[in-house]
């Protein structure tokens, strides 16, 4: 019973503050939630619902900015919005959900529901295109939760700040252990590939205490230039003198609540890295540090970017040096307690992304330049805002082309 009294409590507590959160977005009447067969998995989370629970049918839960919620449920899933507080309105019949639905936004304007304009926010673009009609067949605008979400989502107490600090500290000593692995396999005359790197990786992290969502990436030479690859069992290149190699990895403690770090490298394999190799990572580099810098510039006097303009300021770094066309991504992500988290991103190339930076939230910036059929650099670091500061944790981050000696121990 006890165990009950404090969900309902925390249910309690959660509806109040995001019916504060609704209060302060100008002329939003209220937050739909809605979900079928867990479409919306951040509905569960904002509203502090068991992700486990059986879902066969359509469920409402509506909050208003001031008054008391609504629950709309189907007749044999009475219990699904149990601990939630507010009315119940059960239907069996579409005319019976329509019905109920009309009646409880009856007197709303303007609400927000999980849907981005454009598809603009894919992290954000949960409730299909049917129900938004259907919402507005009753005479209601609807508009983005993504600000509203991004409180709930990304915003980060204390605990996950130390949580993300212990990850950030882990990774940045596995980037040594792991160019260090290199140089001593190659010294001691050990065959190893992308894959062997890989793997070592990972029992790093696990030495380190910490937990990933999938395997981090390693990569020589050409493959470097494919941001997103991923080095398997068989075919994967071998680590030789002579190679770039970019390494990217993410991890957290494996603790409920805990955040991610996720960071990237890159590193030659040789006492001299090639000119070239290192005139690009010193293109990237800037562009990294100007996102950075302006981030802090910006924060330092009060003013809060929008992820876009964080993004811009970087890619002119890149496009101004001439390569504009080999920045094939955005310049970061989100980071919580998935790597890609639902805060804003800092992006104005994949989309335009229109949401304000919070104090409490951590994103990458990671700015790469990728040489097709040659080799790529990115460059990664996390920064977290504070109230009056954005931070890097893991320090020292990485300022040159590292040059890997097989004579590394």
């Amino acid at each position: 019973m006890m165990r009950l009294m404090d969900t309902h409590s925390l249910s309690h507590a959660q509806v109040s503050r995001i019916q504060q959160a609704i209060r302060k977005q100008p002329g939003l009447d209220g937050w739909l939630f809605y979900d079928f067969r867990h479409l919306d998995p951040i509905a569960y989370r904002v509203l502090l619902l068991d992700p486990s629970l059986h879902v066969t049918r359509r469920w409402y839960y509506w909050v208003p900015a001031v008054g008391r919620p609504v629950k709309v449920q189907h007749r044999i899933e009475p219990h699904v919005l149990e601990r939630l507080p507010g009315d119940l309105q059960l239907y069996v019949s579409w005319r019976e959900q329509h019905a109920a639905l009309k009646s409880l936004l009856q007197s709303a304007k303007r609400i927000a529901m999980q849907y981005s304009p454009m598809n603009a926010i894919p992290y954000l673009s949960r409730v299909d295109a049917g129900t938004i009609e259907l919402i507005r067949g009753f005479g209601v605008e609807v508009v983005t939760s993504a600000d509203l979400v991004q409180q709930f989502e990304a915003v980060w107490d204390e605990s996950q700040l130390a949580s993300h600090q212990v990850a950030a500290e882990g990774l940045r000593a596995i980037v040594d252990e792991a160019f260090g692995f290199v140089g001593a396999s190659l010294a001691a005359g050990r065959a190893l590939t992308e894959y062997g790197l890989q793997q070592y990786i990972l029992s790093r992290m696990q030495a380190h205490g910490l937990v990933t969502s999938s395997p981090p990436i390693a990569a020589v030479n050409a493959h470097s230039a494919d941001p997103h690859y991923g080095p398997l069992p068989e075919g994967s290149a071998p680590i030789r003198a002579g190679d770039l190699v970019l390494i990217d990895l993410w991890a957290k403690q494996p603790c409920a609540g805990a955040v991610y770090a996720d960071i990237t490298w890159t590193g030659f394999v040789g006492q001299t890295v090639p000119v070239r190799q290192q005139e690009i990572f010193q293109i990237v580099r800037r562009a990294r540090d100007a996102a950075v810098g302006f981030v802090q510039g910006r924060v330092r006097d009060g003013v809060f970017p929008f992820g876009w303009e964080v993004d811009n300021v970087c890619r002119q770094v890149v496009c101004d040096a001439g390569y504009e066309k080999y920045f094939l991504h955005r310049t970061g992500h989100s980071i919580g307690e998935e790597v890609h988290g639902n805060g804003a991103n800092i992006d104005s190339l994949e989309t335009q992304d229109a949401r304000r930076l919070l104090p409490g939230t951590c994103f990458s910036i990671e700015p790469g330049i990728y040489l097709r059929d040659e080799f790529g650099i990115r460059s990664e670091l996390d920064v977290y805002l504070s109230a009056c500061d954005a931070i890097v944790y893991g320090q020292p981050v990485q300022t040159e082309l590292i040059a890997i000696s097989p004579a590394a121990k």
